[in-house]
């Protein structure tokens, strides 16, 4: 039992407490704390995933108890590869706070830690119930950075993520109530035993369990019909709370992933929801695809892109094969990080929009525009799936990857959500840098360490393109893990066959 894969829980619960001892001594020892904290994450993700890779799946059993009885936290390739995900995200981001975000209140320093705990928790846990627990935690730290800032707008749309969350937390214990009361246990492992020798007594309250789940994970991920929270929410929190953001959607898709995966599966007896996913995920695509094209701002537009890549990732995992969850996995850190890098990027240009900020309308000349449009439309091909960066080789993996069957509607989806999100990021590009009027906003030049993060962020597409051969073997061998559940089971019991 290796003890380090309890340090992406340990490491930011001590940085989010340290600064709150430091509330008072000012933000410069909080950066030094946070920035510290996020470059060992970092280190400590890329090291557990070169763990994982070998396929080995690593078990901590907290406080010693063995599972099914005791909380566990579980280490496999999946896991492992969102925990290096939010590591990456996690230090440009904070690179970004760190230039002025975080002297908008003065406990932001305290709540991105403890956001990132739970993020972390939400990916490592065995058990259903500490999965509640963990999102409760990353869902309080966000509702405070949500607010972070204040301001009318904010404010109103933290409240409606607030109250929706809150509705979706007490569908969470709801479900986790049948499931106990039925089988007896929550942990994943076990359940997924339990799962598979249900009673046809037992199965119809399991599958109103499983669809509760797949709602309150639906919210989380913002799957049509719940993701009108969204866009409001992202348009109107500080532009480093809405890169954070972007890993928010991508633990529903996690979550969604590893229940339907492992207890309710689609050759089970509760494989009603699992075969929902699919139809649910091209509708949310189609639609969040059409609002971007119909949106009136930039950020409002990012946010619709958010809820594109929520639907392709489902799409994917919906075909319930090795190669849609392994193309999926490979979307997951592109559109996570490229995402991320175009809401810092949009920080740069509203600035310098004066009172046009971030609508699109004609507002002032930018400086350098050479610069900031072309990583504008770096970021805008990865999104729309252009060649050659990243979007585009997911794409191409997820469409090779559909069963005859499935091919007509996901090629639909697919290809005509990547033209219409082409054509509203091409009138969003040319509403910013070729329908200027006036003289440049004085005070505005591009700011070096502000703009780093965005780059870097949005440079990942090219990254991941270049890397598509090895990222792709890792996806391919976590698509496999997940879809051979009995390794998970045996590791977490201890020899138990499925």
């Amino acid at each position: 039992m290796s003890h380090w894969i309890a340090f992406p829980l340990l490491l930011p619960l001590a940085a989010g407490m340290l600064n709150l001892l430091l509330v008072r001594a000012g933000t410069g020892p909080q950066r030094a704390v946070s920035l510290l904290t996020g470059f060992a994450l970092l280190v400590f993700a890329l090291l557990l995933m070169g763990r994982a890779a070998s396929g080995h799946i690593d078990v901590y059993e907290l406080g010693n108890w063995p599972a099914p009885f005791g909380i566990v936290l579980v280490l496999d390739r999946l896991s492992a590869l969102m925990l290096a995900l939010t590591a990456l995200l996690a230090l440009p981001v904070l690179a970004h706070a760190c230039c002025g975000d975080d002297r908008r209140g003065r406990d932001f320093h305290v709540l991105f830690p403890l956001q990132l705990m739970g993020i972390n928790g939400a990916f490592l846990t065995g058990d259903l119930f500490n999965l509640f627990v963990f999102f409760e935690i990353l869902l309080i730290a966000s509702y405070c950075l949500a607010l972070h800032g204040q301001g009318p707008q904010r404010t109103r749309n933290a409240l409606r993520y607030v109250v929706l969350n809150l509705v979706g937390s007490s569908l969470f214990l709801v479900a986790l109530g049948v499931v106990y009361g039925v089988c007896g246990t929550l942990n994943m492992a076990d359940l997924a035993l339990k799962a598979a020798g249900s009673t046809p007594d037992q199965a119809p309250l399991l599958q109103a369990a499983a669809l509760l789940l797949l709602t309150v994970f639906g919210l989380k991920s913002a799957l049509l019909p719940l993701f009108l929270w969204l866009p409001g929410l992202y348009a109107a929190v500080l532009p480093s709370v809405a890169a954070l953001f972007a890993i928010m959607t991508k633990v529903g898709v996690y979550a969604i992933l590893r229940t339907q995966s492992l207890i309710f599966t689609t050759h089970g007896p509760l494989a009603q929801s699992a075969a929902l996913l699919l139809p649910l995920a091209l509708a949310t695509l189609a639609a969040g695809a059409l609002c971007a094209l119909g949106s009136r701002g930039l950020r409002e537009l990012l946010a619709w892109l958010v809820i594109v890549s929520v639907g392709t990732l489902l799409a994917g995992i919906g075909l319930w094969n090795e190669a849609g969850i392994s193309a999926s996995l490979y979307y997951l850190p592109h559109s996570t990080l490229v995402s991320a890098g175009l809401f810092l990027l949009a920080d740069h240009l509203t600035r310098q929009r004066g009172i046009a900020a971030a609508h699109l309308e004609p507002g002032p000349p930018l400086s350098q525009p050479d610069l900031l449009g072309t990583l504008f439309l770096l970021g805008a091909m990865a999104s729309a799936g252009l060649p050659p960066l990243s979007g585009f080789v997911g794409k191409v993996l997820l469409l090779q990857a559909a069963a005859p069957t499935h091919a007509p509607w996901l090629w639909t989806a697919v290809l005509g959500g990547s033209l219409l999100c082409l054509i509203a990021l091409g009138r969003c590009g040319g509403v910013l840098f070729w329908k200027t009027e006036g003289v440049p906003v004085s005070g505005t030049t591009v700011s070096w360490p502000r703009l780093a993060p965005a780059a870097a962020l949005i440079l990942s597409g090219a990254a991941l393109a270049v890397l598509a051969g090895p990222v792709t073997a890792y996806t391919d061998a976590a698509a496999a893990q997940i879809l051979s559940p009995g390794n998970y089971i045996e590791a977490v019991l201890g020899g138990v066959n499925p």
